[in-house]
């Protein structure tokens, strides 16, 4: 294991964040790591979480604990990795860049009811 792994609590304390898919903070933690250990600067939202675990979010009502769980996990991860001033990101200035391009891309698309013929 990478000494760049940070977990955030001790396995003896998961808890199930998603009822649907049967899945604890333990698994999500685990999986957040993987995916910094491939790309420590690459943005992590809840359903590339579910991707990588080959589920789907079926009632969406955990992705806002999966959220929680990301950031955290992110900035344990960041703060156990030794790195200069110049590598360092800002992770929620990343994560509201994501959000309004999504939102600006959700308003260009055009609803039925919107159609000429």
């Amino acid at each position: 294991m990478p000494e760049t792994q940070c977990f955030a609590y001790d396995r003896q304390d998961e808890m199930l964040v998603c009822s649907c898919n049967f899945i604890t903070d333990g698994e999500i933690v685990d999986v957040i790591n993987e995916l910094l250990n491939e790309d420590c600067w690459q943005l992590i939202v809840p359903a590339k979480v579910y991707h990588a675990m080959q589920k789907r979010g079926r009632c969406c009502g955990c992705f806002p604990n999966v959220v929680d769980i990301i950031i955290r996990t992110t900035e344990q991860y960041h703060a156990g990795r030794h790195s200069t001033d110049d590598e360092i990101f800002d992770f929620m200035t990343r994560l509201k860049q994501f959000h309004e391009e999504n939102r600006r891309a959700d308003l260009e698309r055009r609803h039925k009811s919107h159609r000429a013929a």
